[in-house]
Order: structure tokens, then C-alpha cells, then sequence
């Protein structure tokens, strides 16, 4: 028999569950204390024996079949109630409703061992005997949940009160009731998922947490700490195919590049187990003789990490891989839109930590809005922070962060261009020009906005984009076979029909597509727009949605100009053969943005090579390169092995 679970404290973590019929995310015991990321509760009681743990889901409208996950994390218990056996990485998001094994026991006898259904809750949210049903562990048999759907009114709950990497926080009514966010999928606009948000106490007792982990966490070598992300890595391997779906589903993107994002996680895991044994400064020659003169590069402490929408998994392991192997603990806050993939994420990097007996407070997730993001940026116990999304928000961002003589990384928009020249391969221009302005729906920062094709070759080129716009296959992004998404967000619907009804006002003609798809969800006709002045205000807007504005030119210096008049400085690309072009545009007086690309598209960035942009695009480096260096200190050390003290420069003080 395993010991009662314990937190880090050495206090018993009680049973935590949430309302029957509704989503159910639950963490007891060592892993839900310990995680340091989300701790979900509702309706916990003082005195509750320890329950079932983990992520489970249930109870969602039922979606089409090629999107149902079959597992993803829940940490084994480390409670041996009875003889069984303890599933690799466990079981997770389960359609349908849950169902006891045991056929002989109808109802949980005990009140604190039922899942109560809406209507069998008091008034004050508390769960009555009645009603209930069966979690399982009161008569020795697990959950599980059955094949059958659930109700179309069913609406998924989550209940995200904390993250806690310590001991547990009793339900108190003293406690205020905290923000609740609805999520919604953007291929129906059903919801999945309401998701309770953090307060600001929970973010005190959180970051607490976190800092005493980084105690750990920066004794162990380098290269230990590579190990366990190489061992992350490997964690998010065995989930690629269930965590790119959930991406699929919360986000809106097509499978495929749900699963390749995930995979973008994997790569940086394996380019940061390899960093690990290779980051450190110089031994630089001393002009004073018995002198050594060496660079230290220590960690920064603590990296709080801000991510958008659009790339919830692989921005968020960017930052986190190479933080990690550098010595520090992260603060994670994702987009309220795509919490669960926040959650899941979290708890697969918790798991891992936790199976090498290490706090998963090394790894904090806070699910909240603006104001966790603003107590984050003003917090100067954030040693670095990490910000991915508008240039609107970062600048406002950069300025917290700034007047605390903080550090911060950001990663804004970008309104980024391709170029065409006469000389161009049409074979490599369109269908680069069509994945880098229809991928993700438009909706990367390394979009392609801009297209300006050469006069003679601009009439074939928009022709032969609109044939291929006409083929793109359009549908629920789970299906493997679809190229095309929706938007995320309504609003995002709404900000794609303003900026094509602007572009008209301002002279551009809509050659293709332009409207709002009839088809359920958020879907919008990918959109060609031609005839626009190069600087018309409409153009040099970053409009996050798949609207691409085609330009003509006729010589390369004046393109050059047009490419570095936005204030965004992200990505940019050329289409020729001509080397001597080739190596004016990587120059000097060539594009100025942090990606300058030739014969390829702006999107589809590797991560190796370190990624950013700069002007408004915030000047911020993650992922490869030397990127590395913006998570830690670095200090001159000069070091006296002799007898004497002689001075730099030939000063004699004598």
C-alpha cells in the first residue's frame, strides 16, 4: 500500500472534483499539488478521503469521430486503494458520460463521493446527496466513460481556482468567486468549456511557489536539467497525434498543423538538451599579466511567459525549453481562448518533473485575462518577460516592464511581404504565396499581407492564385484531408469584414472571395485584393485574418522601399535568381526585418535559427541561434591568480 498522497508541505491532498454533466478537470494528491500549474477544484469539502486525479473531460457536445482524443495525462496515483493497474501517462478527454464499473452499486453511498448533476446542486453551489453519481473509488471501481454521447445541452465546466505547487486551498465562502470565461470551438462556435480563472491571490501564492522551485531547480548542472527536457520532449512525442487535435479543436487550425505544432515542441526540446551542454561565455585574453578574464552566464530567476491564440503550444515551448536549460522556472500564462490546451500542456511537463522527483511549480500555469497579464508585466519578481501578441498590447506591455527597469521579450505582429521579380520561378511563387497567406488562415504573424509582383508577370501570377484559391478545400479543421479553418473568434469574423469593406473604400478591387462563408463556425472566404496604393493606410494595417494585398512595381529599389515602409519588422521574402539581388536584399540596404527570406515563403520559420523581428515588431529573439542569451546574466569576471596588484590601463596609484 502507497502512503496517503502529500504535498510539498507534507499536508493530505483531499479528492478534488467538479459538477456531474459538466467538464470535469480534476488534480489531488502529490502530482496536483506539486505541478505548480493548475489546480481545479469545485465543491471540495474538508475531511473528503482522496479521490480519482487528473485531466478528465466529459460530457461535451459530441463532435465528428476523427477529433475524439483518446488519452492524454493524468499522473498515476500514488493511492493504492485496490490492486490495479496504474495506465502509462493515463487516460484523458472522454466523450460521453461517466459511468461506474461496478454494475452492483447504482449511486456513490456517500455525498462526497458523488458527481452531482446541475439540478442536484444547492443554492450555494454545494452538493447535495441526491442525484449524484458515481466517481468511482466509493465502491473500489474507477471511472471510466462510456461510449454513449452526451446530451447536446451538456456544456463542458473547468474550474481553474490556482496554481499550486504546495498544499491544498480548502473552498471557503469567504473567498471571492472568481472570473468565468467560456470557450468556444471555432468550426461551430459550440462551447467546450467553461474555465474559471484565477484571482490575484492566486497569483501571489503561485509566483511564491515558483520562486522557492527555482531553488531547485538552478542547483542542478546544465546538462541535468537538458535531460529532463529531452525527457519532455519525449512526453509531448508519445501525445503528438491527441495534443495536436486538442489544437485543432480549441484553436481552429487544420490537424495537420495542430500536430506540426506539437511537434515544433518536440524540436526545441531535443535543440535544447543538445544547448544545454554547450551555453557559457568566453575566456577572453587579461592585459594584466597573472590575470584571467572570463564571462558567467547565469540564470535570470523566474520567466513569465505571455502567449497569444494562434500558436498555443509551440510559442509557449520556445520560451519554456530554453528557459529550463538555462536555469530558470516559468510562469505560464496562455490565452483564456485555448485553456485547455494550456492545461493539458502543463500537465504532461508536471508529470515529467514530477516522475524525477522535482516540483512542478518549475513549470507555473495561471489562467486569467488582462489583469494577471498587467500584474505580471508590473511584477518585479518576473525577471524576464516573455509577451507574444498585438503591437498594441506589447507597447503597453514593454512600458510596464520598462519602468521597473525590467527585462522583456516580445513578440509582436508583423505585416510581412513577398516579392516577386521578372526573373522569378512562378513554380516556387505560388504555391509559397498560397501557404504563407492562407495557412492558419491568415492568422500567423508571419502571414503574408503583402504580395508585389513585378508588372510583367503580375496579371499571370494573380490569375494563377485565384485557380488555386478556388481549390482549396474548406471544412472542419480535424479532417486531415481539409486545408482551410476557421478564425478563431467572432470577432476576428468581424474585423475581416471591416478591413475588406476599408480596402474597397480606398480603391482596391476584390478579385476573390471577400465575405463570410455560409458554413457554421467562423469561416471567411480567403481574399485577394488588388489595385491598392502601396501605402494606403488599409495596407499597412496588420489585419489578422487571410486578406492578401497585391501590388505591381517596376525596379527593385523602389520594392526595397515599399518592402521597409510598414512600422513591423518581422518576416519578408524574394522571389529571383539574380545573385547579386539576392545578396542587396540580405544587406544593408535590403529588407529590414528579422526574417529575410530568398525563393521561400515568409511562414514555416525553423527552430534553429533564432526568431523575431524588429521596429514594432519588438526586437525579441526565441527558440535557436543565440536566442538563449536573452534568459540569462551575464557578468565580466576578472580573476587575480597572482602576488601583485597591477591595474588596467598602466594607472600607478601608489
Amino acid at each position: 500500500m502507497s502512503p496517503s498522497p502529500r504535498s510539498m508541505s507534507g499536508q493530505k491532498i483531499k479528492k478534488i472534483c467538479l459538477p456531474g454533466r459538466l467538464c470535469r478537470i480534476g488534480e489531488a494528491g502529490r502530482s496536483g499539488s506539486r505541478q505548480g500549474g493548475m489546480l481545479a477544484r469545485s465543491g471540495m469539502r474538508r475531511g473528503r478521503p482522496p479521490g480519482p486525479r487528473g485531466l478528465r473531460l466529459s460530457a461535451f457536445p459530441s463532435p465528428p469521430a476523427p477529433l475524439i482524443p483518446a488519452a492524454l495525462p493524468r499522473p498515476s496515483s500514488p493511492v493504492a486503494r485496490a490492486p490495479r493497474r496504474s495506465p502509462p501517462f493515463a487516460e484523458a478527454y472522454r466523450w460521453g458520460r461517466p459511468s461506474c464499473r461496478n454494475p452492483s452499486r447504482k449511486a456513490a453511498p456517500l455525498p462526497c463521493r458523488q458527481l452531482p448533476t446541475p439540478s442536484s446542486r444547492g443554492a450555494q453551489g454545494q452538493e447535495s446527496a441526491s442525484g449524484g453519481r458515481c466517481l468511482g473509488r466509493c465502491c473500489g471501481a474507477p471511472v471510466r466513460a462510456s461510449a454513449r454521447a452526451a446530451p447536446p445541452q451538456a456544456r463542458a465546466s473547468v474550474t481553474i481556482t490556482k496554481l499550486s505547487a504546495g498544499r491544498r486551498v480548502p473552498r471557503s465562502p469567504a473567498v471571492s468567486p472568481r472570473k468565468v470565461i467560456t470557450t468556444y470551438c471555432p468550426a461551430n462556435n459550440e462551447p467546450i468549456a467553461r474555465v474559471r480563472q484565477a484571482s490575484l491571490k492566486d497569483y501571489e501564492e503561485t509566483i511564491g511557489k515558483a520562486k522557492k522551485a527555482w531553488n531547485i531547480w538552478a542547483d542542478i548542472p546544465a546538462p541535468k536539467r537538458g535531460e529532463i527536457v529531452r525527457k519532455i520532449g519525449d512526453a509531448f512525442r508519445e501525445k503528438i497525434q491527441l495534443l495536436g487535435r486538442l489544437v485543432s479543436l480549441e484553436m481552429g487550425k487544420i490537424l495537420v498543423e495542430g500536430i506540426g505544432e506539437v511537434q515544433e515542441y518536440v524540436d526545441v526540446c531535443d535543440y535544447a538538451a543538445g544547448l544545454s551542454r554547450m551555453i557559457g561565455g568566453p575566456t577572453l585574453p587579461s592585459e594584466r599579466p597573472g590575470h584571467a578574464l572570463i564571462e558567467m552566464w547565469n540564470p535570470l530567476g523566474l520567466v513569465g511567459i505571455i502567449t497569444a491564440f494562434n500558436f498555443p503550444v509551440a510559442v509557449f515551448g520556445w520560451n519554456n525549453a530554453i528557459a529550463l536549460i538555462t536555469g530558470n522556472v516559468c510562469l505560464w500564462k496562455g490565452a483564456p481562448t485555448t485553456s485547455l490546451v494550456s492545461v493539458a500542456v502543463t500537465k504532461i511537463i508536471a508529470q515529467v518533473l514530477e516522475d524525477n522527483l522535482l516540483p512542478g511549480a518549475i513549470c507555473s500555469l495561471v489562467c486569467g485575462g488582462a489583469d494577471i497579464g498587467t500584474t505580471m508585466a508590473r511584477d518585479e519578481r518576473v525577471n524576464l518577460l516573455s509577451f507574444t501578441g498585438s503591437t498594441q498590447v506589447g507597447k503597453e506591455v514593454a512600458l510596464m516592464v520598462q519602468e521597473r527597469f525590467g527585462k522583456s521579450l516580445l513578440e509582436l505582429g508583423g505585416n510581412n511581404a513577398i516579392i516577386a521579380f521578372e526573373d522569378a520561378d512562378l513554380s516556387l511563387v505560388v504555391p509559397s504565396v498560397l501557404f504563407a497567406a492562407v495557412g492558419t488562415a491568415g492568422q500567423r504573424c508571419t502571414t503574408v499581407r503583402r504580395l508585389f509582383l513585378h508588372e510583367s508577370i503580375h496579371n499571370e501570377v494573380v490569375d494563377r492564385l485565384r485557380s488555386a484559391y478556388s481549390q482549396i478545400r474548406v471544412g472542419n479543421p480535424w479532417d486531415p484531408n481539409i486545408l482551410y479553418g476557421p478564425l478563431h473568434t467572432k470577432q476576428a469574423v468581424s474585423m475581416f469584414v471591416r478591413a475588406v469593406e476599408e480596402a474597397k473604400k480606398q480603391g482596391g478591387t476584390v478579385v476573390y472571395g471577400g465575405k463570410v462563408m455560409d458554413h457554421p463556425g467562423n469561416y471567411v472566404e480567403p481574399t485577394i485584393v488588388t489595385g491598392l496604393a502601396h501605402d494606403a493606410p488599409i495596407v499597412h494595417q496588420e489585419t489578422f485574418a487571410p486578406i492578401l494585398y497585391v501590388f505591381k512595381f517596376q525596379d527593385e529599389e523602389e520594392v526595397f522601399e515599399w518592402n521597409n515602409e510598414v512600422k513591423q519588422g518581422l518576416s519578408s521574402s524574394i522571389f529571383t535568381k539574380d545573385l547579386g539581388r539576392i545578396f542587396r536584399w540580405l544587406g544593408p540596404k535590403g529588407s529590414d526585418c528579422g526574417i529575410v527570406n530568398v525563393n521561400i515563403p515568409t511562414s514555416g520559420a525553423e527552430i534553429g535559427g533564432a526568431f523575431g523581428g524588429e521596429k514594432h515588431t519588438g526586437g525579441g529573439r526565441e527558440s535557436g541561434s543565440d536566442a538563449w542569451k536573452q534568459y540569462m546574466r551575464r557578468s565580466t569576471c576578472t580573476i587575480n591568480y597572482s602576488t601583485s596588484l597591477p591595474l588596467a590601463q598602466g594607472i600607478k596609484f601608489q
